[in-house]
């Protein structure tokens, strides 16, 4: 094998699950978390060299998955090559370290995986911030079983020093490093609160767009405001929110921001670090989740982002259910109902009805008037580029304006709107 072909296949894996009757269906290993497991390894740069699954009562408190199958999976490790081991259900720090020992290899679970994936993905400040404050936080209550690990190979490089006086520098560090993050977070968040004041008072109305990872939402956030946003086939390839201007009509205005994808069994320290960007959902005017109609587990995947806006408190928030990838609905009969719309961000089929769905639910009933302001109150015209879409500003006898106005900004010019009546509004 060539240097170059070794650098390419540098983790190869075997991927293991649990399937354990005493631990609830979204703690389990099934075939299609496994399945999702290995396209996660992928997008991390491994490859799957082997899957085994094993079927208890309980988890074994020691090694999870039981002595016997422990060393069933050290055979494969040996057998295909493989330098680590990832299982797709969350290990306790012990069961980590005794697994490192007994297997030979390094231990991943599925939380250590995404975490691995998010801290690539990441590229601005706030996404780097927060997903290093999610990896301290998972490696804190793991130092000691590192430690231990290192401590029982006599003569290992790296093992000589300090020991645990060392193990008690690295948690301070880590706490303070932990403390300086959250600092920086809360920073962030007065920043975005701040912004948020600014979007209420103009009453500019803001759509989330959320789903399962992979679910199109970037393609369908390109469709709908010819963003240049990168839209590859492969699992969180967004981690950074990106908000758009998108025009509903020529009266309604709209900020849509792409976010972050969900997936089952998402890492809490994860969810809880990107808090600072998901609470756009709880304040948001409309959610758009995007599902992916082609995914025959497209209802699981719901589920799972569903549960998520109720964790983060967004579950009040408007909703439009998009079926995204409609083109090619494994069903006979598309979802349909009244909240939900059937589009295909590839190839832009139902877009329309998606834009209609949107406007019909934030038409906050603003409308293009004229207004005819004497010069002597031409201090409203600052006012109305502030509160209203000013689109023409003509001067003559009077000030003539035409601009988008919400219905209060119109009863307070009254008389000064091109045919306004005190009890019938013609533009109604």
């Amino acid at each position: 094998m060539t240097e170059n072909n070794a650098d390419k296949i540098i983790n190869r894996a075997v991927l293991v699950g649990l399937n354990a009757h005493s631990l609830n269906n979204d703690e389990n290993a099934t075939d299609s978390s496994m399945e999702e497991l290995a396209a996660l390894l992928e997008t991390a740069g491994g490859q799957c060299m082997g899957t085994v699954m094993q079927s208890k009562d309980s988890p074994d408190p020691r090694t999870f998955i039981g002595e016997g199958k422990v060393a069933e999976v050290k055979e494969l490790v040996q057998a295909v090559g493989a330098n680590m081991v990832i299982f797709d259900n969350s290990l306790s720090p012990s069961q980590q370290r005794v697994l490192c020992e007994d297997l030979g290899v390094s231990v991943l679970d599925r939380s250590a995986l995404i975490l691995d994936i998010f801290a690539q993905r990441a590229r601005t400040r706030e996404g780097r911030l927060q997903v290093e404050l999610a990896q301290y936080k998972y490696l804190l209550p793991r130092l000691l079983g590192m430690w231990t690990h290192l401590e029982r190979q006599e003569g290992a490089i790296g093992t000589r020093g300090p020991g645990e006086t060392q193990l008690e520098t690295d948690r301070r560090h880590i706490r303070r490093k932990i403390s300086k993050l959250e600092e920086e977070l809360r920073d962030v968040r007065r920043i975005r609160g701040v912004q948020r004041e600014r979007r209420m008072k103009n009453e500019v109305p803001v759509v989330a767009i959320v789903g399962y990872t992979n679910a199109g939402k970037s393609t369908l956030l390109n469709k709908l405001t010819g963003a240049d946003i990168p839209a590859n086939n492969r699992l969180f390839d967004t981690l950074d929110t990106t908000t758009r201007m998108l025009e509903i009509s020529d009266t309604c205005t709209v900020l849509i921001s792409d976010t972050v994808g969900f997936i089952s069994k998402l890492p809490h320290h994860l969810v809880e670090a990107f808090k600072a960007t998901l609470e756009e959902l709880e304040f948001a005017d409309l959610l758009l989740h995007v599902i992916d109609a082609s995914n025959p587990e497209w209802r699981d995947q719901a589920a799972v982002v569903d549960n998520l806006i109720r964790e983060l408190g967004a579950e009040q928030t408007p909703r439009l259910e998009v079926f995204n990838k409609c083109d090619r609905y494994v069903g006979e009969i598309r979802p349909h109902g009244e909240n939900m719309v059937s589009v295909s961000a590839k190839t832009g089929e139902g877009v329309d009805r998606l834009l209609e769905a949107i406007g019909k639910r934030l038409d906050s009933g603003a409308r293009r008037v004229t207004i005819h302001l004497p010069y002597d109150k031409g201090g409203i015209l600052e006012a109305l580029y502030r509160d209203a879409k000013v689109e023409k500003v003509d001067y003559s006898d009077t000030i003539d304006v035409v601009a988008v106005c919400n219905p209060r900004t119109i009863g307070q010019l009254g008389p000064l709107v091109e045919g306004w009546q005190p009890h019938k509004e013609p533009w109604e």
